[in-house]
């Protein structure tokens, strides 16, 4: 039988990009000029090689994480690329004009390529979710519109909430994770329940994708303390997170290990839940003072994603028409909203003999992660119904997944 694939996109991609950088070239030349301040300047060289970390981490971790599947390997690792490149761009532009716009021109740092460039992780991260079900200029636009309203997103918690601005970057796993669902979740149809041969993997693809886990776990304190100022909490960061990944490894394997039919590890779980640590600690990371605690986090965090990916992924897909490619939702969701639930409950604990004053900040974190999981979820649903219509030119039925 003949596909059903549309026109190609030959001519409609390259404009479409095309258009965007030319977009993005007359911005920076009307509105951005380079941060040459004395205490800028001094600070920017210490800064490069965190910057390096989360850098290897965006580009080079997330695009081997997704190329898990046998027949979307380009799409993962070209397609992300891409993504990132304009992505980041877009991202200064946003973050420029709500955060750093003064006297009609925005001023460039490298930190501020450095936020751009961990806000970029939460569009990767919804890509998981839609992988081999949008093709790329769908993806584009998806990612145009979740950098915009997650900056807003930002905007309010920074502004009005009063959120630290480490924090509220650190709401980028629980955005990104709910937003790909939605969009996912609109892009769903009915050939994905025969999805079994076409969704497998391959030793080669498993081994990419736990590549990519590898320079995750690796480089996850650095993401997670890069942006906090104080020396004494960057050290804590750091301690912390690390503890906490090599606690959620451990959850991993014996999970996976406990839930397998023949006591074998999954592939899946281990890619998973190695990394559940390093996200629930994004929120608390310089606060908590004791190693025991960390661990202890991490440690249920890493359980609840190898639980959430062996089970939760399987009931979400025949119950709700729900079908998440890389299970962003036990990867990266549950484990950002445990790690914000308890990120609450430490500031309650801390602040117990005070409570009028610093009850106040515990009452703003929360509704912080409301907002950020309420944005997520309308903002993905609104953008997956309009990448419904057939301007976008989506995949036929016999490509997708």
């Amino acid at each position: 039988m003949a596909s059903q694939y549309p026109p190609s996109l030959r001519f409609r991609l390259p404009a479409c990009i095309l258009f965007l950088e030319a977009a993005f070239l007359l911005i920076f030349y009307f509105f951005f000029t380079y941060d040459r301040q004395y205490q800028h300047l001094q600070r920017d060289p210490a800064l490069y090689a965190a910057f390096q970390d989360v850098n290897v981490l965006v580009i080079l971790g997330f695009s081997f994480l997704l190329a898990f599947l046998k027949r979307f390997g380009f799409s993962s690792t070209g397609f992300s690329l891409c993504l990132a490149a304009l992505g980041v761009q877009w991202a200064m532009i946003v973050n420029g004009f709500l955060f750093h716009f003064s006297c009609g021109a925005v001023e460039i740092s490298l930190q501020s390529i450095l936020e751009a460039l961990m806000t970029v992780t939460m569009m990767l991260i919804s890509v998981g979710a839609v992988l081999g079900k949008a093709n790329l200029m769908q993806l584009i636009w998806m990612a145009v519109v979740e950098l915009t309203v997650f900056g807003l997103n930002r905007w309010i918690a920074v502004a009005i909430m009063k959120i630290a601005n480490h924090v509220s970057l650190m709401h980028v796993h629980l955005f990104g994770a709910y937003f790909g669902l939605m969009v996912s979740w609109k892009l769903y149809h009915s050939s994905l329940s025969s999805r079994v041969e076409k969704e497998g993997s391959k030793p080669t693809s498993d081994t990419f994708a736990m590549l990519g886990t590898l320079f995750l776990w690796m480089f996850w304190p650095s993401f997670n303390s890069v942006l906090i100022t104080e020396a004494e909490k960057k050290w804590l960061a750091v301690c912390n997170t690390y503890l906490a990944i090599a606690a959620s490894s451990i959850a991993a394997f014996s999970v996976s290990a406990a839930t397998s039919r023949h006591g074998k590890l999954t592939m899946a779980h281990i890619q998973n839940a190695s990394l559940a640590g390093g996200v629930a600690l994004g929120f608390s990371a310089s606060m908590i003072h004791h190693p025991w605690l960390a661990m202890t986090l991490g440690l249920a965090a890493g359980a609840v994603s190898a639980l959430g990916s062996g089970f939760l992924k399987k009931c979400l897909d025949p119950a709700i028409g729900l079908h998440d490619t890389r299970g962003v939702h036990s990867m990266f969701g549950l484990p950002s909203l445990l790690g914000g639930i308890a990120h609450v409950i430490l500031i309650v604990v801390d602040s117990w003999e005070d409570l009028s004053v610093l009850g106040y900040s515990a009452l703003m974190e929360a509704g912080a992660l409301c907002l950020s999981m309420a944005l997520g979820l309308i903002g993905g649903f609104i953008t997956g119904f309009f990448l419904t219509f057939k301007f976008w030119k989506a995949p036929p039925v016999t490509q997708v997944l």
